[in-house]
């Protein structure tokens, strides 16, 4: 028995603009009731992409296919709304003269209970005594509910989403954005989410797809995206990093920490060791005094802490090596504030380090 087709299927999509591909030859299918976030830096084609999939522009080159069906290719463009598909952008757009029921109401038929559907949404975003006022009397996230609702009110098949959280605080943005999840789920649709966030992407998203310059690097759950980054660049994007730089002999690499290991790369090739803070380890009992201690998996190295922060549950320890002068980052649960010039031996998380191709020594700080 064949699978059912993709709900949104995004076929080698490219858009070019005065001679520059903004997207270039992306491939995407999003499933009912999945939510996939495109995530990436400003500029990088997400939003062109999220438009080409509304029909509110159109691509190129390439196929938009919605339920098996093609929707859009270099012989037809079906339109916004024949799509079946819910719109939410940055700006909530609400109309300012229609009431709050008015606004969820504007895109049901004439033949639906249009009554009954709008009473129901606003009950499910917490909205049931609103609906006789008008936009300018609600807070911002009282408007972002009336706007999912109005999205939602159609029962489209397909939810598109572009930074729509990005106007809130964040405290409420945190809440709204679970809010809205579970609206989603519960509604079953295929979700398409552009932000710029990781953090929202790694809180909303089924799969996360990143995107560098028009392009899909990698698709990936939220655990294997952050723990098996493709590149440098993918991993950095998820969190401050921490950089060694060394030279491959005998598919290994040596540096101040130990040897790691480094398959895959020829001898005399250069590779970036990278790990994050969290999981770079402080010998606290000796507190840099003596010999460095042993460690099961590596080697210590001794440092000087040049600065410290607390920063709410965690503190942020930042010490110059002594080895060759690099600032290396490490993240401490709770309050930990030595002193600048107190000496600290660190070990590495050899579990947890990334080896990536490299261009040769960096230093930081």
């Amino acid at each position: 028995m064949s699978e059912a087709p993709a709900r949104l299927s995004l076929q080698e999509i490219t858009r070019i603009y005065d001679g520059i591909k903004v997207v270039d030859r992306l491939s995407l299918d999003v499933e009912a009731g999945v939510v996939i976030c495109l995530l990436g830096p400003s500029g990088c084609g997400k939003s062109t992409s999220l438009r080409i999939a509304a029909g509110v522009e159109r691509q190129s080159s390439g196929r938009v296919l919605l339920g098996g069906r093609v929707i859009s290719d270099e012989h037809c463009h079906a339109p916004p709304e024949t799509r079946s598909v819910g719109l939410m952008f940055q700006e909530f757009a609400l109309f300012p003269h229609l009431s709050v029921a008015e606004n969820v109401a504007f895109g049901l038929g004439p033949d639906e209970n249009r009554a009954d559907r709008v009473r129901e949404l606003l009950a499910r975003v917490g909205l049931a005594r609103f609906g006789d006022k008008y936009p300018h009397q609600l807070s911002g996230g009282e408007q972002q509910r009336v706007a999912l609702a109005r999205a939602l009110a159609p029962r489209p098949h397909v939810m598109l989403m572009d930074e729509p959280f990005s106007g809130l605080d964040k405290r409420l943005r945190d809440e709204i954005r679970d809010e809205t999840l579970a609206i989603l789920k519960d509604e079953g649709a295929a979700v398409l989410l552009v932000t710029h966030e990781p953090e929202e992407a790694m809180r909303m998203a089924d799969q996360i797809a990143l995107m560098r310059e028009g392009r899909i690097v990698q698709v990936a759950s939220p655990y294997n995206i952050y723990n098996t980054p493709v590149d440098l660049e993918a991993a950095a994007f998820f969190s401050e990093l921490n950089v060694i730089s060394s030279r491959v002999h005998g598919a290994q690499t040596d540096t101040p920490f130990g040897l790691f290991l480094a398959p895959g790369h020829e001898d005399g090739a250069w590779v970036d060791i990278a790990i994050r803070p969290q999981h770079l380890r402080i010998d606290f009992d000796r507190g840099g005094q003596g010999p460095a201690p042993s460690v099961e998996h590596g080697v210590w190295a001794r440092g000087h802490v040049t600065r410290a922060r607390f920063m709410g549950g965690e503190s942020l320890v930042e010490l110059r090596m002594d080895h060759d002068g690099r600032v290396l980052k490490a993240a401490v649960s709770g309050v930990f504030l030595p002193a600048p010039g107190t000496p600290l031996w660190l070990a590495l998380r050899r579990d947890r380090c990334f080896v990536f191709p490299g261009r040769g020594p960096r230093h930081d700080g």
